[in-house]
């Protein structure tokens, strides 16, 4: 069997390495237009943070581990342009500019995702730069290095664009963020986001919400980004706006795709067409709580995908449940962490939402080092179940959400969740852990 993965990230090195295993005599061939495979994209921004940390730290595995080791017939460097699912073939150009044709029995469609730049004067001058592939890192640490960045502008306001603010600011640059929206942070509940919005603040990041970018335009000894009524100068300027998925070839192959254009898959990751598989961040997804598709890119996901790829491929059927979207981030001081879904997605996906939002304290009262914690916990009226929750702290916050995660997965309501038997010890919790806490409360307004 010939196994064609076009990308080799995560979800596409993923599928070629444990299809390897499985199968060792298969032929599994991995088309990535760059050179870089298997790395932590997540890691970059406290990569940049660091001017000592080359930005190859991040790999995880080299290319030549994949094919001197496992065999697999990975080609960087090498484009895939187009798909042909009658003939079963990909097509594309290498770098030095020479076509190529590949055959295929399966393929696997694992191109990821592309940030969004606005289609705006200035975007594409020097200087303006995104972050999501690896070599999107290397080039803004380079950037900062020969250009000796002292202000930088932030466009955006979401997981990047703050955990970028804290890497640019740990090298002491000045910076600054700009975003249409008025409100800061509205996944969250405005107690949660007002805690982060002042660690933000307080460590020397100025906000400016409610200002639409106009465009981007030299100015002397740098950039000039403007606004209606705002114009801000800087000497290298950050687009994170948000990414979107790299679907192009899928969709003029005559894929389905679904929500913002990504490849709708079944829960075995196969696509309208039998002999094709997505995965990753190209992909869509189904959340465990609505049941209906969602597009969520996440890292977990993105390898998961890959493995069940692998294994239906290998005779081995797989279905994946889907996504809670849990994730979370670090801003500062703060940690902020969200799985499920908001109050507002709640009502529009037809639930009765019942929310609550509690204050309280990440260790025992008498215990040193105990900080406040928040939690916002939502639950449906209706059948009682828990929907999803966002926590904000200096503590306990990253892996404390993974208890909301798995209740979302088994479909647990707010009354079985308060019912739970959470670790207690004064360094860690409070006798009723603040998620018992919220559960509790929450309850009283259901």
């Amino acid at each position: 069997m010939k196994f064609l993965i076009i990308g080799g990230d995560a979800a596409g090195m993923s599928a070629a390495s444990r299809a390897k295993r499985s199968m060792p005599e298969m032929a599994v061939t991995v088309l990535e237009m760059t050179h870089d495979v298997s790395y932590s994209a997540c890691g970059m921004p406290y990569n940049i943070a660091d001017p000592e940390k080359a930005i190859e730290d991040l790999v995880v595995r080299q290319a030549d581990v994949f094919r001197q080791k496992q065999g697999i017939d990975l080609l960087t460097g090498h484009r895939a342009d187009s798909i042909n699912p009658e003939q079963k073939t990909v097509a594309g150009v290498t770098q030095q500019g020479e076509k190529f044709e590949s055959p295929y029995d399966k393929l696997l469609i694992a191109t990821g995702g592309s940030p969004i730049v606005p289609d705006l004067s200035g975007f594409d001058l020097p200087g303006v730069l995104a972050l999501k592939s690896l070599d999107h890192g290397r080039k803004i640490k380079a950037y900062i290095d020969s250009h000796n960045v002292k202000k930088a502008v932030i466009i955006g306001m979401g997981y990047i664009g703050l955990e970028m603010s804290e890497s640019l600011r740990a090298r002491s640059i000045e910076v600054a963020m700009v975003k249409p929206n008025p409100r800061f942070l509205p996944w969250i509940a405005g107690e949660l986001s007002g805690v982060v919005q002042k660690e933000v603040e307080a460590n020397g990041v100025n906000l400016h919400m409610g200002h639409l970018v106009q465009k981007i335009e030299p100015a002397t000894g740098g950039l000039a980004v403007v606004c209606e009524d705002l114009t801000l100068d800087a000497d290298m300027v950050i687009v994170a706006i948000g990414i979107t998925p790299n679907s192009e070839c899928a969709i003029v192959a005559g894929l389905e795709t679904g929500i913002k254009n990504a490849i709708s898959v079944d829960r075995g990751l196969k696509t309208s067409d039998e002999n094709i598989y997505a995965a990753g961040d190209c992909a869509d997804a189904y959340h465990v709580v609505t049941g209906e598709k969602t597009w969520i890119p996440l890292a977990l996901r993105a390898n998961r995908a890959g493995w069940a790829v692998a294994d239906n491929i290998c005779g081995k059927p797989a279905e994946l449940e889907g996504v809670a979207g849990t994730s979370v981030f670090k801003v500062f001081d703060l940690q902020v962490a969200r799985t499920g879904i908001t109050s507002k997605e709640a009502v529009k996906s037809g639930f009765d939402s019942a929310d609550v939002v509690i204050k309280t304290r990440s260790r025992a009262h008498a215990h040193p080092g105990s900080t406040t914690i928040q939690v916002h916990l939502i639950g449906d009226r209706k059948s009682g179940r828990l929907l999803g929750a966002q926590m904000v702290g200096k503590e306990g916050v990253a892996h404390r959400i993974n208890a909301v995660a798995v209740a979302l997965h088994a479909q647990m309501t707010v009354e079985q969740f308060s019912q739970t038997d959470l670790a207690y010890a004064p360094p860690f919790s409070p006798v009723w852990d603040p998620l018992l806490t919220a559960a509790n409360q929450l309850l009283k307004r259901m």
